[in-house]
């Protein structure tokens, strides 16, 4: 997800994205030990989305 549509996002919304976010990090994580995963670029991916979401949420509450 882009840095700009995370801005747009509520600190709600931001929240149950962060969950999200985690959630499909960890499976990533299950399935990259288990030699399942393809596209190992994609938890870089989320790791990076994780880090701006936080990163919102921080300046919120500022």
């Amino acid at each position: 997800m882009d840095f700009k549509e995370l801005k747009s996002k509520t600190e709600k919304e931001l929240g149950e994205l962060l969950n999200q976010s985690r959630d499909k990090l960890r499976d990533l994580r299950f399935k990259d030990a288990n030699k399942q995963l393809k596209n190992v670029r994609e938890i870089r991916v989320i790791k990076k989305t994780i880090a701006g979401i936080l990163t919102l949420i921080n300046s919120q509450k500022k």
